[in-house]
């Protein structure tokens, strides 16, 4: 590790929407000119459900200009052309430039919502003086005293936004010897991955383009503009808003050191790897799955189902369990095509519900691939329009608030999504060459896909002890 490499930060200064938002009108340099009512954005149980854990923190390493389709003569040039197309950015998504507000009760009850005051995110400017893009990207396990400091927000938890006052949006662009790291910062209160990966592709089109774009000409194409607000009418019938439920801050923990990846002594337990399946590769699991069920080739297990299987007893055998053990598998479905209506694809907010599969070890490892695979396509089928709703109404009823802070033993959660586009983020100088996530909400079993640099391939950042990681590598293999 590099321990001795220190980041310099350079600015750091509030970006706000270019134009308006619903309840302000600004000037060009950001100043307020006036101030109407502001939209009020309620809050899903798919969004409050998530209170109790950290920002989504995803960011692109870029290398340095070269032959670039946008002309920058300066580092100072290339952050103030990503600050002006963030600006025009949250003239689209204007609630990312809003904050998070709370209603408490006497009763310790409470509601949230966003309110889209315009107040806006975060952007900060940082040098790493001497670090380059193959020290991100070349040692085997992600270093992660450098690249959780290209991120802001590490360790604050969503519901503190609204008690604190904090952005819902930080940027942090931290130059390399020889490059850039993009990190990104967001409530995931307000955001689940599609959105998350929706901004970003929205701000890349923009800085490339040098031009304002309308969000729907990238995301959702339903309509010629979006309103976010009414947004939540796709909830109506189902539940009530806003939501009023029991909720104390003071009763929550304020310890921002809840990604246990170190012990009492300060010595780090996990580690993280990224570990890449090629297209080929990915046929290869997904035949043998279908294989040992018995169904065609192309029916029945799907390749990302596969690939979960794979990662589930491959992570299994590296921790040598006992066979009689307990082992579960959580998996991160996202809900936009399964409610009905479906969902636009450009919906600002959480549609993300998870399915859970377990096994005994020795079970799972026995009945190999195909078997876990299939289990694995069970549990996300089962997550119908009519089970969503079911949920979203229990939830009303008896309101469950995550806390990924630790997986219960011998575990595994997959979040995000190797269909979103990660690589098409070019901003005006090329495409990114690497993917990495911050800190927030690392536990050991605690896996992110992604897509793949080449077309077809996915990769997934595994976060595990160091021995179970070791082992893993060969069985992986295998």
């Amino acid at each position: 590790m590099m321990n001795d490499i220190k980041i310099r930060f350079i600015s750091e200064s509030k970006v706000r929407p270019l134009i308006s938002t619903p309840g302000h009108h600004h000037d060009h340099n950001g100043g307020l000119i006036s101030e109407i009512t502001a939209e009020r954005i309620e809050l899903t149980p798919c969004d409050l459900q998530l209170l109790k854990i950290h920002y989504i923190q995803k960011g692109l390493v870029f290398h340095k200009l070269g032959d670039s389709s946008i002309t920058l003569t300066s580092t100072t040039n290339l952050v103030q052309r990503l600050k002006a197309s963030l600006s025009q950015t949250l003239d689209l998504l204007y609630p990312l430039a809003g904050r998070l507000a709370v209603t408490e009760n006497d009763d310790e009850t409470a509601s949230f919502h966003v309110d889209c005051n315009g107040a806006g995110a975060l952007f900060v400017h940082a040098v790493m003086d001497g670090v380059t893009v193959a020290d991100i990207l070349e040692p085997a396990i992600i270093p992660d005293d450098i690249v959780y400091s290209f991120f802001q927000l590490n360790g604050v938890f969503n519901y503190e936004a609204a008690f604190s006052k904090l952005p819902l949006l930080a940027v942090q662009v931290t130059e390399l010897a020889d490059g850039f790291f993009v990190g990104c910062s967001m409530n995931h209160v307000v955001v689940d991955g599609t959105s998350f990966w929706n901004f970003l592709n929205v701000w890349s089109q923009i800085s490339r383009g040098g031009g304002c774009y309308n969000v729907d000409d990238v995301v959702s194409r339903n309509s010629h503009s979006v309103d976010f607000g009414r947004q939540r009418d796709y909830f109506d019938g189902t539940i009530d808003l806003p939501i009023q439920f029991p909720f104390s801050h003071h009763n929550h923990n304020h310890n921002h050191n809840h990604n246990h990846d170190h012990d009492h002594h300060g010595i780090v337990v996990l580690q993280h790897m990224m570990f890449h399946f090629s297209k080929e590769k990915i046929a290869e699991l997904k035949a043998k799955a279908n294989a040992d069920m018995g169904f065609a080739a192309n029916n029945g297990i799907s390749s990302l189902q596969a690939i979960l299987a794979h990662l589930w007893i491959s992570v299994t055998r590296g921790r040598d369990l006992d066979p009689s053990e307990e082992v579960r598998y959580r998996v991160a479905v996202g809900l936009r095509p399964r409610l009905q209506p479906p969902l636009p694809e450009g919906y600002l907010g959480n549609a993300v519900r998870s399915v859970t599969v377990q096994s005994t070890a020795g079970k799972l490892v026995e009945r190999g691939l195909g078997w876990a695979a299939a289990q694995i396509g069970e549990a996300i089928r089962s997550l119908t329009a009519t089970e969503v709703k079911e949920f979203l109404e229990d939830w009303v009823k008896s309101p469950v608030l995550t806390d990924f802070g630790k997986l219960p033993p011998n575990s595994l959660f997959t979040g995000s999504s190797p269909r979103f586009n990660v690589y098409g983020n070019d901003f005006g100088w090329g495409r990114p060459v690497a993917v990495r996530t911050g800190p927030a909400n690392k536990s050991d079993g605690k896996m992110t896909a992604f897509p793949g640099t080449e077309e077809g391939s996915v990769d997934f950042e595994v976060c595990l002890s160091p021995e179970t990681l070791e082992a893993m590598q060969y069985f992986i293999g295998n």
